[in-house]
């Protein structure tokens, strides 16, 4: 929620409005108090719609045709005026988040949960079918969760002229991914109720596993494998896997009713007899509540003040109660929900600091509790009592849905917990805001993406991007935009030397360069197994990084007296009997793999089967499960060096992880942690003695700077060296899982 801004009216129709709750290409949201107390959203419509030929008709008869819908599953109309200068309607106010929300911040739902939500939302498109209507756009961000069932919202009502017309052809109306393939073939009249149960169908799915029936990126792909391509078999859970097979049928005709689909969905769960409070996971119900005691805790505020020059948007307008006159008692259904006020000051529900002691957040390596043993700022400075605390931007932009999918999460996760834990501090000076945008791995797109926020004067900084080829793509754009951005993932070098001083220092890495790689290799074979002659295997497939690592590793290993040789594989198919051979040939006694998972498991089952008895070594970019199952028990022993920790085996990182369990009930994954600490080094940048620096260049000039003591590292600029050079970590396969041996240093000395 937002304040109201001084151009929003005071009053819409018989509603008082207190709060924004969004705004949107078809107009703003508020949160508003009708006559009798009750909560309610009334959506408004921006004048540009209603100069359509036919939009006042279209609106007011869909909103007669929402009138009869009567189901507890959807979110009732309880008030509506299309006559109005500026049309608008209101609805009952669902406090809870929707489930594309829920999922993004929690991960997928247990199947408990999905069996009551596909249950419930097949009784709310039967009420939608049954007045006649079909939905067309059943999606994750049109179900809103509350504690006693899910909510249905957004049945046509209000959304762009070419999307209201039901029987139209020729026009694709719905969310791509969640859409039917006669929907993505814009069949038009063809559009009936099992359009809605294909969507359902997806949603069901995304809800269960968290993943896209037909995959993400760019909705054109996204519609062509909607009509061509089978769902994604990841995304069926496998109680429910015959069931949304049936359901994303590409033939309407062959897809289960909404009666039938209820029953399949009832079968083996207590849906029906669910209590209101226990069908969602607790983090969840916890959201709700806190969510609801700040609407509840608005108290009397004053209306925002009209000039004489801008009248009220209901003002002189005939009708502006609406065709029902007064609100319905519906409005208050969701509203009542006993929650207690945060006490001023309370740390929010999600700060990490709550699920651990005092101690251990010392232990936390400094972490966020700078804000809570600086001075505190007082009356005279922007976070004084009685003045609001400014709200920085910071974008984070990585790969969401490309092939580093699984790291770019990992790092917004951690990002999320950070920026959560500063916000839910009321002594900070500003609060920060987290924006994300998803390049999808492809460099033109990260390119784009980086010109556009360089453009937006509005983000102050950036995090991100995943990947070495979107780093390159953003960093001329992003430095001559003087834009200040931390990336975690990124191990290629920096070209910013090349521009004006002054901005030299525009980027910050908290992974360190190729290069460096090599290092703690050298550093294990030489003090921990003593190795004479080591073979180093550039992989072509992996490009200059592996050749750094080859060139880097050698020249040490040389220079330390050990015999080093360097032979190179293709990118295309590897035969690893040879490479094997290749091994025997030197008399190798340890190996340096450069290459992937997968090619390391190949190499790693090739020296197995040959009785190799050395070492084998990899880097990072080999460090994944596919290594393990591939490779079996030929994986045992491996070591590999990364520019990332395993927070979970860091005691320093013990409270982030307690936290990043039960907020995303997954352990954190690669570069979380770095994400974490770099948020909270960002927010350094932009504090100075207590004021909120609010201009790039300056947080850039602050970067190197100061020095932050996170859960994984200490972030310090070292002249000649950058940004934590010794930031290396060792890991060993052992029994189907990598063991975290710790910082290179420590690891490698026997």
């Amino acid at each position: 929620m937002e304040p109201l801004r001084a151009g929003d009216p005071a009053r819409i129709g018989r509603y008082r409005l207190l709060r924004r709750l969004g705004a949107g290409g078809m107009g703003v949201v508020f949160l508003a108090r009708a006559p009798g107390g009750a909560i309610a959203a009334v959506k408004t419509v921006r004048s540009s719609y209603t100069d359509e030929s036919g939009f006042r008709a279209r609106f007011r008869r869909e909103v007669e045709a929402a009138r009869q819908v009567r189901s507890r599953w959807v979110v009732p109309l309880l008030d509506a005026d299309a006559d109005a200068e500026t049309p608008w309607l209101a609805t009952a106010y669902v406090p809870g988040p929707s489930l594309a929300e829920t999922v993004d911040a929690f991960g997928p739902l247990p199947l408990a949960s999905v069996r009551v939500l596909g249950v419930r939302v097949t009784e709310a498109l039967q009420a939608v079918h049954g007045a006649g209507l079909v939905h067309r756009d059943v999606k994750p961000g049109n179900i809103l969760l509350a504690p006693d069932g899910p909510r249905l919202i957004d049945f046509g009502i209000a959304r762009a002229p070419e999307a209201t017309a039901l029987t139209s052809s020729g026009v694709i109306v719905g969310s791509p991914g969640f859409l039917s393939p006669e929907q993505a073939r814009a069949l038009g009249g063809e559009i009936g109720p099992p359009s809605d149960v294909f969507s359902l169908g997806c949603v069901l799915a995304y809800a269960a596993s968290g993943v896209r029936p037909f995959g993400g990126g760019a909705a054109a792909g996204v519609l062509l494998r909607t009509v061509y391509e089978e769902p994604d078999p990841a995304s069926f859970p496998d109680a429910l896997a015959p069931l949304l097979t049936a359901c994303l049928h590409k033939d309407p005709v062959h897809r289960p009713d909404l009666s039938r689909l209820r029953a399949a969905l009832e079968e083996g769960t207590a849906a029906d007899s669910a209590e209101p409070l226990d069908w969602l996971p607790a983090p969840v119900t916890r959201l709700i509540n806190d969510r609801s005691a700040a609407v509840l805790a608005i108290g009397a505020i004053e209306p925002t003040h009209v000039s004489a020059s801008r009248p009220s948007i209901t003002e002189g307008a005939p009708g502006t109660a609406g065709a029902s006159g007064t609100a319905s008692p519906d409005a208050a259904t969701l509203t009542a929900i006993a929650a207690a006020r945060p006490a001023p000051g309370a740390i929010g529900r999600r700060g990490f600091l709550r699920l651990g002691s005092t101690a251990g957040l010392v232990a936390a390596g400094g972490g966020a509790w700078w804000w809570s043993t600086r001075a505190k700022p007082g009356a005279s400075t922007p976070s004084g009592a009685g003045r609001p605390r400014p709200e920085l931007v910071v974008a984070f932009h990585g790969d969401l849905t490309g092939a580093s999918k699984e790291s770019g999460k990992a790092q917004l996760n951690g990002a999320r917990l950070a920026v959560e834990e500063l916000n839910a501090d009321s002594d900070r000076p500003f609060r920060l805001r987290l924006r994300t945008y998803d390049d999808g791995g492809d460099p033109g797109r990260a390119d784009e993406l980086a010109a556009r926020l360089a453009k937006d004067a509005d983000v102050l900084a950036v995090l991100g991007p995943t990947t070495d080829a979107c780093f390159q793509a953003t960093e001329r754009t992003y430095t001559q935009a003087v834009m200040p951005v931390v990336s975690v993932s990124v191990g290629t070098e920096t070209m910013s030397s090349a521009f004006d001083t002054n901005v030299f220092h525009c980027h910050a890495a908290l992974s360190v360069t190729y290069d460096l790689l090599a290092g703690p290799c050298v550093r294990y074979l030489i003090r921990h197994v003593d190795a004479r002659h080591v073979l180093l295997v550039d992989d072509r497939a992996q490009g200059d990084f592996a050749w750094t690592v080859c060139d880097q590793a050698e020249r040490a290993l040389r220079q330390n007296g050990r015999d080093a040789t360097v032979t190179r594989v293709a990118a295309g198919k590897v035969d690893y009997g040879s490479l094997a051979a290749k091994v025997r040939s030197v008399r190798a006694d340890a190996v340096v793999f450069t290459g992937d998972a997968a090619r390391a498991a190949g190499l790693a089952s090739a020296l197995a089967a040959d009785r190799f008895p050395g070492t084998g070594m990899a880097t990072e970019r080999a460090l994944h499960p596919r290594f393990l199952t591939s490779a079996g028990a030929a994986a045992i022993g491996w070591i590999f060096t990364t520019s990332f920790t395993d927070p979970t085996a860091r005691p320093s990182a013990r409270a982030f992880t307690a936290a990043y369990r039960a907020r995303f009930r997954a352990a954190p994954g690669w570069y979380a942690a770095e994400a974490y600490d770099a948020v909270l080094f960002l927010a350094r940048a932009c504090d100075k003695d207590g004021t909120p620096l609010t201009e790039r260049g300056a947080i850039a000039r602050r970067m190197p700077q100061i020095t932050y003591d996170g859960i994984t590292r200490t972030v310090k600029y070292e002249q000649g060296y950058g940004y934590n050079h010794d930031a290396m970590f060792e890991f060993e396969a052992v029994d189907g899982a990598f063991r975290y041996l710790g910082h290179y240093q420590e690891a490698a000395v026997s």
